[in-house]
């Protein structure tokens, strides 16, 4: 698959690291530093733009290492970027740590994942089909 991008970054364009990887990585695009304390959040641009085909999506998530190791998350995630959206890729980060994070430009804020997607039809019906797990739901299967 071919995904047309506009780069308007400092940076080279997002690549998987690995063979395998399902996630590309997102750079900050900044003039300077964004200092993030605890609890707060910011929109970080990316400086990229991208032309998706219909019936695709870009899911925007959190990387592990900034997770694990600095309390660093994405906001609404995984974020949706639709296949019509022509504007600029923007990560909403949030320090849920103690600590302030300093986000420099050209770190990897987030990754990227491209995904296939339908989109449904909906029925309207009068009751649906029964199921041996119902309605249970959060953690009804219990602990162990």
């Amino acid at each position: 698959m071919i995904v047309r991008v506009v780069n308007s970054s400092k940076h080279e364009l997002p690549k998987y690291e690995t063979e395998a990887s399902a996630g590309m990585d997102l750079r900050a695009n900044l003039d300077e530093a964004i200092v993030l304390k605890p609890l707060q959040r910011t929109l970080v641009p990316t400086g990229l733009f991208i032309e998706l085909p219909v019936g695709y999506e870009a899911q925007v998530r959190p990387r592990s290492g900034l997770a694990f190791k600095h309390g660093i998350s994405v906001l609404n995630t995984p974020g949706t970027i639709d296949a019509d959206y022509r504007g600029e890729i923007k990560v909403i980060l949030v320090n849920l740590s103690d600590k302030d994070f300093e986000v420099c430009d050209g770190e990897r804020v987030a990754q990227m994942i491209i995904s296939a997607h339908v989109q449904a039809k909906l029925q309207q019906v009068e009751v649906l089909s029964e199921t041996s797990r119902g309605a249970g739901g959060f953690g009804h299967t219990g602990k162990k």
